[in-house]
């Protein structure tokens, strides 16, 4: 079956829609030691009884806190967050 240009260009189009759809579904967050206020930003957490699981952005270390505070960030606050030097808190 060939493809004339105007069915390729469709499903073009249609492919970058849905790749764009995709990457616009990402959820950020903050997530704040309430024990010890060290902020961590993830793009996804886990709930498991009291305690939040979730994978640091700016090292990669899998993290497990017992007291948090998870708020929903702008795409570009977590990637300014997880870009720049950590504040050491």
């Amino acid at each position: 079956m060939t493809l004339t240009f105007g069915r390729r260009l469709l499903y073009l189009a249609l492919g970058a829609s849905c790749a764009a759809l995709l990457a616009g579904c990402s959820s950020y967050y903050k997530v704040r030691d309430t024990s010890t206020g060290r902020e961590y930003y993830t793009t996804d957490v886990d709930r498991s009884g009291g305690a939040v699981q979730f994978k640091d952005g700016r090292t990669g270390n899998n993290v497990t806190l017992q007291s948090s505070e998870v708020t929903k960030i702008p795409s570009d606050v977590y990637q300014q967050a997880v870009t720049s030097p950590s504040s050491g808190k």
